[in-house]
């Protein structure tokens, strides 16, 4: 079985591929399979957008697609960026990671989460869907090279190090995304 992840992102692909490793017998990014496409995240959740991609993936390739929307929400700040955490800046993840302490510098509760929600779309559209969180807290400043977007600010519940300043191993094991991919892993059996 093919599997294309409906992504060109390879901090994401990486991971991806590491945990689903055994499950398909290749498992390919947008650009590994020769796609050129680009779908509208206009949904309201991470769900909506990650059936989305999914969908429309599966639909041009013929295989198996998979597809996670992903961000991060301040409770502080009502759960934003949340599905705008890409995007939540207009600029890079460093601009991101600027404004949302920017907008944390005043409050006093720091607690945030990661959500990631997987649609894992069959080359028939049945889909498959899990939905996985990691909680912790907003640092005052960035720590760590390793990772992506909010990395270097987001310090897990349990921890003292941020996700950037943990290996992949370490990040593998509790992050949303693994945790999605636990259950998505879990419902396909």
């Amino acid at each position: 079985m093919k599997l294309i992840i409906a992504s060109n992102n390879k901090h994401k692909i990486y991971e991806i591929k590491k945990i689903l490793g055994g499950k398909f017998d290749e498992i390919l990014s947008l650009r590994e399979a020769g796609i050129d496409h680009e779908t509208v995240e206009d949904g309201t959740t991470f769900m909506e957008n990650a059936i989305k991609k999914a969908t429309e993936i599966a639909e041009i390739s013929g295989c198996y697609s998979l597809a996670d929307d992903s961000g991060i929400s301040a409770n502080a700040l009502g759960g934003a960026p949340g599905i705008y955490s890409a995007r939540f800046s207009g600029g890079t993840d460093e601009d991101n990671n600027n404004l949302l302490l920017e907008k944390l510098r005043d409050k006093e509760d720091k607690s945030a989460y990661y959500t990631c929600a997987m649609a894992l779309c069959s080359p028939t559209g049945e889909l498959t869907l899990a939905e996985g969180y990691m909680h912790g807290t907003i640092t005052e400043n960035r720590r760590g090279e390793r990772g992506f977007g909010y990395d270097p600010l987001f310090v897990p519940t349990g921890e003292t190090r941020t996700v950037a300043e943990m290996t992949d191993e370490e990040k593998n094991a509790i992050s949303h995304r693994a945790n999605a991919l636990a259950l998505l892993l879990e419902k396909l059996g």
